[in-house]
């Protein structure tokens, strides 16, 4: 493993309006240079409103092609959740694109009932990891957060990452449990979040952070921006050394 850098980028998202959000995201990341992984927010095109599905994109989409051109102009993947349909159903699909214009993605396996994302939405069923520069990474999607079995470490993933539209007022949830995912599952952890005011007047305060395997916050901010962040392998790996609770974890089987 070498050590790597993240670049979180937390913005505010217009709903109904992919192409601003696009536009937005670009100008926030013209800067960025010597990263490894641009993590944005969920659906970053359109925000979590109500018709969101007016604006899905189809796979090798617009947005997509935009994510394929930033990872290339940049050398780094970018990753990100977009509302993708798929014959007639539709995904809170995250896509984890490469600089060479591949990707995977993961669809959101825990669908945010209060809001009726799971009336509108088909739910993920496979967990997904993936590797970037030695680093095992475990992508995720905002309500999956609250869910630990679904996150827990099988000493399978180094990172887990969380893309976000986390409301403030629940924003003491997402920085607690943030931290929590890091320390029970000895890994680093990064959320990203969004900023402003969604079609509902619901506030975002960001709150976008990373957080160390031993539960130290290694960045937070509620201020829109760009932020580089690095994440070292010899501190993660020291620490699993010194204290292998994973040795001692219980054996369980997902069911979906």
């Amino acid at each position: 493993m070498q050590n790597l850098k993240l670049a979180l980028i937390q913005q505010e998202i217009v709903p109904n309006n992919p192409q601003h959000n696009l536009d937005t995201f670009s100008k926030a990341m013209s800067s960025l240079k010597d990263v490894d992984l641009i993590i944005l927010p969920e659906v970053f095109t359109t925000g979590f409103c109500s018709n969101a599905r007016n604006y899905a994109e189809r796979i090798d989409g617009t947005a997509y092609q935009w994510m394929a051109d930033q990872a290339k102009r940049l050398n780094a993947v970018v990753t990100g959740s977009l509302v993708v349909k798929v014959g007639d159903q539709h995904f809170n699909r995250l896509v984890w694109m490469r600089p060479d214009g591949t990707y995977i993605h993961y669809d959101k396996r825990h669908l945010f009932r209060m809001a009726g994302e799971h009336e509108r939405y088909a739910s993920g069923n496979e967990r997904v990891l993936v590797e970037l520069k030695g680093w095992r990474v475990l992508p995720m999607i905002c309500y999956d957060l609250r869910f630990p079995v679904w996150s827990r470490n099988r000493n399978d993933y180094d990172l887990a990452i969380y893309v976000a539209n986390w409301p403030s007022a629940r924003a003491l949830h997402w920085n607690r449990l943030l931290q929590a995912r890091a320390i029970e599952n000895l890994a680093y952890v990064a959320g990203v979040n969004r900023v402003g005011m969604d079609e509902k007047h619901q506030h975002y305060s960001g709150d976008s952070s990373v957080f160390s395997s031993l539960g130290e916050t290694v960045f937070t901010s509620q201020e829109p921006g760009a932020f580089v962040v690095e994440l070292f392998a010899d501190k993660l790996n020291e620490h699993r050394e010194k204290f292998p609770a994973y040795m001692d974890a219980d054996d369980f089987e997902i069911k979906i």
